[in-house]
């Protein structure tokens, strides 16, 4: 049988110019002159290769390989054993390398010649078997194990640097998709406070939402051992990196890793520069639950972008400036101040490092709560320094020696007149918030300069009399609130919310509404919707009869327990008789009393209105200061407002101007007024609040008990006045935060006169400087004199009467009797819509205030019968959940 053996790198396009040579026993059983065409095609003589070299390199220098092939359907077996050497190069001029040719093999092979094809297969691949575990049994066998071990240990190493790429690269792929949203940092907001300003309407700062006030220190101002110290403590490499210290992050992560397992906190530390704080302090929250992973990107690509743009220096003085140096101040300079009262440049070493040790913890540092604290803290600044050469060792030492305490000015020294002034301003700064945080700003960090409407003198007035500083006679525990309002924008000028307020941000009394308002509300929900809505002339009658709630068995009553029969709506208001008030509102019917409210800002749906409604609904002062405001001013109402501009970090005023809407006609807003105008007076229902020679109106208000409350007879658990003039409007309430509790009510006595005396008091001071006019009539209202009091009526309109007979004689010379129809709108409540005599006279013989005190002295003669008229006012506590009789 014949060997056939090719070199397999002879096959190429010179093929034909090859020589080929082989013994002639191969010749003898070789059929390449005919069988093999395609010799010249590699692809074709070797089509399990694909054209590649049919050659293989194991581990070993040598590999046997047995080839088997087919040419042109003759079967030619080509057993080959052959042994190539790894180290030739395979002459391309030669068929064979025969350098290391096995002749065993070969002549093993030989004997087998005549062997069936498939027995050659299996005897060449028991050898080949064989071969292999002689060979693994072999001396190699340790040296493969090894050469295994790092192999493996390689793959190892390529997968984790793998895995580590692919991590990194997703790590900076978050990181700049994070940066690409990162806010915009100025050189103003790395500059400015961090907190919020607000001041009164002159431009005086009245209050800090950190508290804090800073006398910002140029760089000049700034000592470079100041500089040293702060640099020794927080950031020693801040004069080599670039905004974000790799080396510190990555110690900072190690630390806080081992603290995690150690169960130790005393390790734990943060990886922040010192740009990166300052950019915090200056853009961002500095609330741990406000540390996200998006923040610490953008907070480290800001810090990159600043120490691109500003000098170390700079970015050291934008620091010291900003950070909280606690007890409500910021800065370095003004802690100097605070703390030692000194500037800076005036501080001795101890002193230097106490100031750069605080602002890690601003509460635990307080040198005045926590002096040991304090002196550790120190202590490690100084070590700091020294570390880096700022200070020797003996300097430290010195300064080692000395007290913390040492210099310290006493902190009531400073607490005194701080605590005083914010809690003047208390309830007025939580309202203003409020309304900054509505207009989409965050007081907290926005570092806003918030310039509003109030009135200092005025506040302080308020305060002062709230809080026992004037005559009214304050019961023991009791608690009140006030609003004071500009009509003719609506803008707040003072607020109060609580007599002897001790803490900021508690309750504010003045803007809760879950106080009822007891007769405060007649103007509002009944009469003034009977003038809008009905026309109802201020002579109209009403009448003071028996009278059951309707849809109910229960009684209205008044105090006095009487009817006093009919009356114009006049007397009925300035004496305040609930019956009327209540057959008023039913005449209005509750979907116009419900327009009418809303239109002055006092949401109540229609079906949340009921009967007793008419005398009493839940209000705060706040909201009847701005409800009556429309009175005051012919009409328009104006929702509060405290701010009248903001001043953002970049620079930018934004401007708040009042936009008040039509609530009421002219005439409703005069004809109220008008009536309104008796209630304040010697025998109206609120004398207590009478300010002589005075031009004002005002309603008074009480809350009684239900009689299964449990109270003494005569009790009171809320009581108001709200009172205005044509340039201010101030409502207040006096009352228990626990009206039920045992001994928590006002007694009938002068005591119910406490909201009417606190108004006076405020009142006189704050009138200082305004004009005293009285209010004219629209050209809307005509004035009709009955027996000789002036009364008002709507120029033209037509309105009903009732069905009830005219309280005026109708035999006076000066009026003139007409018929007419009721008005087409009028509530489908009206008790009677047949057509009555209306007196119409268009004289004018005297002013609309002595109409008012010629009207309110027909009512009552005295002031006793005004004391005791004024007790109708009361309306059952809400909190009964029945009405009773009028205590």
């Amino acid at each position: 049988m014949s060997d056939n053996s090719y070199n397999p790198n002879n096959f190429g396009s010179n093929y034909d110019d090859q020589n080929h040579s082989s013994d002639s026993a191969n010749k003898a059983n070789s059929n390449f002159d005919s069988a093999p065409l395609n010799y010249k095609d590699p692809n074709n003589m070797f089509p399990e290769t694909n054209g590649r070299l049919p050659i293989h390199f194991g581990r070993n220098k040598n590999k046997n390989k047995n080839i088997n092939k087919n040419f042109d359907g003759n079967q030619s077996s080509y057993g080959q054993n052959q042994d190539f050497n790894q180290s030739n190069d395979f002459n391309q001029n030669s068929d064979f390398n025969t350098q290391n040719f096995s002749y065993e093999n070969y002549d093993n092979y030989n004997n087998d010649a005549n062997k069936a094809p498939n027995e050659k297969r299996r005897d060449s691949s028991n050898n080949l078997k064989k071969s292999r575990r002689k060979s693994n049994n072999g001396s190699n066998r340790p040296k493969n194990k090894k050469k295994s071990k790092l192999r493996l240990f390689g793959k190892i190493i390529a997968w984790f640097t793998t895995i580590f790429a692919l991590v990194l690269l997703a790590g900076m792929a978050v990181f700049f998709a994070y940066a690409a949203s990162a806010p915009k940092i100025t050189e103003s907001e790395l500059a400015s406070e961090n907190s919020t300003q607000i001041y009164d309407s002159q431009g005086n700062l009245i209050y800090s939402v950190s508290q804090q006030q800073r006398d910002y220190a140029d760089q000049s101002e700034i000592p470079k051992s100041m500089m040293h110290a702060v640099v020794a403590i927080e950031d020693r490499r801040f004069y080599k990196h670039h905004g974000v210290d790799v080396y510190r992050t990555l110690g900072a992560l190690v630390s806080d890793i081992k603290g995690k397992i150690t169960g130790s906190t005393a390790g734990l530390q943060g990886g922040s520069t010192l740009t990166q704080q300052l950019v915090k302090l200056s853009v961002f929250s500095t609330k741990t639950s406000d540390q996200t992973l998006k923040v610490k990107a953008q907070e480290a690509w800001l810090a990159l972008k600043v120490e691109r743009n500003f000098s170390k220096n700079q970015i050291l003085t934008f620091y010291i400036n900003k950070v909280n140096m606690g007890n409500g101040i910021y800065g370095m300079e003004t802690a100097a101040k605070y703390y030692f009262g000194k500037t800076l440049k005036q501080l001795d070493v101890s002193q230097t490092a106490i100031l750069a040790g605080i602002p890690q913890s601003p509460v635990y540092y307080d040198p005045y709560v926590y002096p040991k604290n304090l002196k550790i803290r120190r202590d490690q600044v100084l070590a700091g320094e020294v570390k880096m050469g700022y200070i020797t060792q003996a300097q430290a030492n010195k300064a080692k020696a000395e007290s913390v305490t040492k210099g310290l000015i006493s902190k009531s020294k400073h607490t005194a007149n701080s605590v005083s002034t914010n809690l003047t301003v208390n309830a007025y700064v939580q309202s203003v918030l409020k309304e900054v945080k509505k207009l989409g700003y965050n007081p907290n960090k926005d570092g806003l300069k918030i310039y509003t409407a109030m009135n200092m003198k005025m506040q302080k007035r308020l305060y002062k009399v709230l809080n026992g500083g004037t005559g009214v006679p304050w019961q023991n525990g009791i608690q009140a609130a006030a609003t004071v309002a500009n009509p003719k924008n609506g803008r707040i000028l003072a607020q109060v919310g609580g007599r002897n307020v001790t803490t900021m941000f508690g309750l504010n009394r003045a803007v809760q509404t879950n106080r009822s308002s007891g007769s405060t509300a007649k103007p509002l929900v009944d009469y003034g919707p009977a003038i809008e809505y009905l026309n109802w002339p201020t002579y109209r009658t009403v009448q003071d009869t028996a009278y059951k709630y309707p849809g109910t068995n229960t009684s209205v009553h008044d105090f006095d327990d009487e009817y006093q029969g009919n009356m114009t709506m006049r007397k009925a208001i300035v004496v305040s008789r609930n019956i009327p008030a209540v057959k008023t509102l039913m005449d209005v019917g509750t979907t116009r009393s419900s327009e009418f409210l809303n239109k002055l800002g006092i949401a109540i749906k229609a079906s949340q209105l009921t009967a007793s409604s008419a005398i009493g609904i839940n209000v705060s002062t706040e909201q009847e200061a701005a409800a009556f405001s429309a009175f005051a001013n012919g009409g328009t109402y104006y929702k509060p407002e405290y701010v009248e501009k903001i001043v953002t970090s970049d620079g930018v005023t934004h401007s708040y101007k009042p936009s008040g809407t039509r609530a009421m006609k002219k005439s409703t807003a005069f004809m109220m007024t008008n009536m309104l105008e008796g209630v304040p007076q010697s025998n109206g229902c609120a004398p207590g609040a009478k300010i002589s020679g005075l031009y004002q109106a005002g309603k008074s208000g009480i809350v009684g008990y239900a009689s299964s409350a449990g109270q003494p007879d005569g009790a009171e658990s809320d009581v108001w006045f709200t009172g205005y003039t044509k340039y201010l409007a101030a409502s207040f309430w006096v009352g228990y935060d626990e009206p039920n509790k045992t001994g928590n009510y006002i007694p009938y006595s002068s005591e119910s006169s406490m909201p009417e005396r606190a108004y006076r008091d405020f009142m006189i001071s704050a009138i200082q400087g305004y004009e005293n006019t009285n209010w004219t009539a629209p050209s809307t209202v005509e004035k009709v004199v009955k027996n000789g009091v002036t009364e008002y009526e709507v120029k033209g309109a037509k309105w009903s009467n009732g069905g009830l007979p005219s309280v005026y004689s109708s035999s006076s010379s000066s009026t003139q009797t007409v018929v007419v129809d009721p008005p087409a709108s009028a509530s489908t409540a009206s008790t009677s819509s047949s057509s009555s005599s209306v007196v119409v006279q268009s004289s004018s013989s005297s002013s609309s205030s002595a109409a008012a005190s010629s009207s309110s002295a027909a009512a009552s003669s005295s002031s006793a019968a005004a004391s005791s008229s004024s007790s109708n006012d009361t309306q059952t506590s809400s909190s009964a959940n029945t009405d009773s009789n009028s205590p």
